[in-house]
């Protein structure tokens, strides 16, 4: 026979341990077995009606997690930026200092570092690696363009300033990552508006092309016109990356008065789409033919 659902208003939205809820009094175990309640992991729960997201992943590993580990990598950089940082699919990443052992379920990565003087502990948030920490950590591992984005990300975000991680990169010892640290901190600009503008970046800056203004303001004899994605100012021409948010309701209309006011201005517009970006040589091609007109 189903187990009726029960919902007291102490749990209600929240991630909490099924045997500290059963011992309280608040649910017995078949209510907590009820639809009320969505498993996590191994005694941990969250009210059914609460999304799952990374972070609420995260507050249930916390839950069962050694006092001394903290959140690291991308879970960190979703504790500082939100969600949009890591899926809900992505494995919590915590770090944990040496000497610490912890062999979580499937879910979580654990990594053994230093965390001396690294650590940020809100009052009423998770433990994670402090800031810098958390983009030098995440530059150190993976591909380069993935950590150039990733690392832009972390900048308009306000996570990070540029100057501080190309400071902590260059001030690593000579260790694994290091290197690609370096190199990533020296590519990112902190500038690109999504991570489909960095890439795009980093086309026309292999392809030899000028480089270009990034987030340029364009002014007319009325004032402030547009800021557009990649500018060559002596030449007027703009680069503009059109993502999904330009289809929303009332933008079309937008970017028209937008255009036609750059145009009148005297500048060529030429818009990528993620179709461009996937024909990297014909898209150059493009762009070198309006620079030399």
């Amino acid at each position: 026979m189903p187990v009726p659902p029960a919902s007291p208003e102490r749990l209600r939205g929240k991630v909490f341990r099924g045997t500290w809820a059963v011992r309280r009094g608040l649910l017995s175990e078949d209510q907590l077995r009820s639809s009320a309640w969505r498993r996590l992991r191994r005694d941990v729960y969250v009210d059914a009606r609460r999304e799952v997201t990374h972070l609420v992943q995260a507050t249930g590993v916390h839950l069962v997690a050694p006092p001394e580990a903290v959140f690291g990598g991308l879970t960190a950089a979703a504790l500082w930026a939100g969600d949009s940082f890591a899926d809900p699919d992505v494995p919590v990443e915590v770090v944990v200092p040496p000497g610490v052992r912890w062999r979580p379920s499937p879910g979580v990565v654990v990594r053994t570092a230093s965390l001396d003087g690294d650590v940020v502990r809100p009052p009423r948030g998770l433990p994670r690696t402090s800031r810098v920490r958390t983009a030098v950590d995440l530059v150190r591992r993976g591909r380069v363009d993935d950590g150039i984005v990733l690392l832009d990300r972390l900048v308009t975000a306000g996570v990070v300033h540029l100057r501080d991680v190309r400071d902590a990169v260059a001030a690593l010892p000579r260790c694994r990552g290091s290197r690609l640290a370096r190199e990533i901190a020296e590519l990112a600009d902190g500038l690109a508006g999504s991570p489909q503008e960095t890439r795009l970046r980093l086309l026309l800056l292999r392809a030899g092309l000028p480089v270009p203004t990034a987030q340029y303001r364009v002014f007319d004899d009325e004032g402030f016109v547009a800021r557009v994605d990649f500018a060559y100012p002596e030449l007027k021409v703009a680069i503009e990356y059109d993502g999904a948010w330009h289809a929303e309701p009332g933008q079309f209309a937008k970017d028209r008065r937008r255009l036609n006011r750059l145009v009148a201005a005297g500048w060529r517009v030429i818009h990528v789409t993620a179709a461009d970006l996937r024909e990297p040589d014909r898209l150059v091609r493009r762009i070198g033919a309006a620079l030399a007109q």
